[in-house]
């Protein structure tokens, strides 16, 4: 049992109750009566999902985003989060809680309680948040499972800005100055909209977030859906930053794709709801593309510009 996709399979044997959806999903989804409480549980640590000396409140922020990205891909509203500190010195510890109190009030979702404990001297910290959703009743809560043969695949934003805003957080990166601070804050401050998962959730067949990387994610989808996802890379959107210190070339596009941390939704639905949402995106503010297709068979499968793209070695980011 060397890595999380083997660790998580034998979990499959404990984690039995329907709520679970089996480990395949982002979240748990738990009837209470007519109503639906989704809950999921991500965790930071120092060294793998944060720099040593990334700012205290920009990985706060942090914490609370991935948990909310959660939420969103299941269209659940945020009501509250419960979270664990590793507790460290008392100015480093402040200012974490000052970013905390931002990125809860930025997000709408309360803090309700959690648990403080004492790290051994010299090791990584790491922190914990459980967040907590609802979905309105008559509402289904979007699963990785639920892709449709000839469904469309979408994104909600542009991929890769994060991996690159790694690379500028460690000043191993050049190019304009603007574009590299919007990078790095792309990596340190992820930004999910809620409101965005709960009005497409209606709309789509299956949904999930992109934490890992766009590829190693829609192959997750592909399996968990029994399908085949096609991915046309050309159509994957990069943003302005991006491009300002990157050439447009299927190699960058890789790149982009196989990054992590974008927090963006990958999500399909029937070509006839292409307009309500693109409307839905609009709406709220968020450039909608579509990006790929959901066929029969297995397995994942890039194109570019009409010519067949071998997989990369490497998918994403997996532990």
């Amino acid at each position: 049992m060397t890595g999380e996709s083997a660790f998580i399979q034998a979990l499959r044997a404990i984690a039995t109750d329907p709520a679970a959806r089996r480990l395949a999903d982002d979240a748990a989804v738990l009837a209470i009566g007519d109503a639906c409480l989704v809950l999921t549980l991500d965790t930071v640590v120092e060294g793998v999902h944060y720099l040593a000396d990334d700012p205290p409140a920009d990985v706060a922020w942090k914490l609370v985003a991935v948990n909310v990205s959660d939420l969103s891909a299941k269209g659940a509203t945020p009501v509250g989060c419960l979270y664990s500190h590793a507790l460290g010195k008392d100015d480093w510890d402040r200012s974490f809680l000052a970013g905390l109190d931002e990125a809860c009030r930025a997000f709408a979702i309360p803090l309700l309680g959690g648990d403080t404990v004492r790290m051994p001297d010299g090791s990584a910290r790491s922190f914990s948040l459980t967040a907590l959703g609802a979905v309105p009743n008559g509402v289904t809560v979007p699963s990785r499972t639920a892709a449709r043969p000839r469904d469309e695949v979408w994104v909600s934003g542009p991929i890769g800005d994060a991996g690159l805003g790694l690379q500028a957080a460690m000043g191993a990166l050049q190019g304009p100055p603007d574009a590299l601070l919007a990078l790095a804050e792309s990596y340190r401050r992820p930004r999910p909209d809620a409101r965005l998962g709960a009005a497409l959730a209606p709309q789509v067949n299956a949904m999930m977030d992109i934490s890992d990387g766009l590829l190693v994610d829609a192959r997750r989808m592909a399996e968990a859906s029994g399908l085949a996802i096609s991915v046309r890379m050309e159509a994957v959107p990069l943003s302005p930053s991006y491009l300002a210190v990157a050439q447009d070339t299927a190699a960058t596009r890789m790149a982009a794709m196989t990054a992590g941390d974008d927090y963006q939704l990958l999500f399909t639905a029937p070509a006839e709801h292409a307009r309500q949402i693109q409307a839905t995106g609009e709406r709220l503010g968020h450039r909608l593309t579509r990006i790929g297709t959901v066929e029969t068979g297995s397995g994942l499968a890039l194109t570019y510009q009409g010519n067949d793209v071998p997989l990369p070695e490497r998918l994403g980011y997996e532990h």
